[in-house]
């Protein structure tokens, strides 16, 4: 029994060593030139415990991109929710949310590195990466976005009659530019060009959405 015991306890650490370093190689080397030999270093476990946590490489992609997009979106998540919870001031709720999303956000740069990879390797990566990254985070913020709309078309805030083709607008228009010019997060900007970037897209959401005038 002890001897059955004895190696789960040291199961989790070694699963988060593993997926730690997973998430800082693929992120720095990209997923085709990333290798088990170098993540198992990166981790100071043996390629033997690597394959014993995760069937190969391809899995354990997917499985940290899963992990660190469902934390990200669950961030975007609470940003949309506090930025558009006082419709008495509309404007500065979307600004202060458009900023929150254009700026690259602590603690989740790795994930963000992962995202470089999609773009970069896309046409070499397995559908089934792109579709998980994209329905577990990219789509599950715009449903969320558009949620939030929708209830402040309701309360007679904004004239958002598609809440879901308002989202995509308040995305492109207020941190898509950004997106684009820092390469996702690569190369930042300095704040003040994102803030004009952000309150620019704002101004131009709203003369499309508001019930101003």
């Amino acid at each position: 029994m002890d001897q059955t015991t004895a190696p789960r306890s040291g199961r989790p650490a070694k699963r988060a060593a593993i997926d730690c370093a997973a998430r800082a190689v693929f992120g720095r080397e990209g997923f085709t030139r990333a290798s088990v030999d170098a993540i198992a270093a990166e981790a100071g476990v043996s390629k033997r415990t690597i394959y014993n946590h995760h069937q190969d490489k391809e899995h354990l992609f997917l499985s940290v991109l899963r992990e660190s997009t469902h934390a990200v979106a669950a961030h975007q998540e609470e940003l949309i929710d506090r930025h558009l919870s006082d419709p008495a001031d509309l404007a500065a709720g979307l600004t202060a949310l458009g900023r929150a999303l254009a700026t690259p956000q602590e603690g989740f740069e790795e994930h963000f590195a992962l995202v470089r990879v999609i773009f970069a390797e896309a046409s070499r990566l397995p559908p089934e990466f792109i579709d998980s990254w994209r329905e577990e985070g990219p789509r599950r913020i715009a449903e969320r976005l558009a949620e939030r709309l929708a209830g402040l078309t309701t309360a007679g805030h904004l004239r958002a009659d598609d809440p879901a083709r308002a989202a995509a607008h308040f995305t492109q228009l207020a941190t898509s530019e950004v997106y684009e010019r820092s390469f996702h997060g690569a190369l930042p900007l300095p704040q003040a060009e994102v803030d004009a970037s952000v309150d620019a897209g704002v101004d131009a959401f709203l003369r499309l959405y508001g019930t101003r005038g």
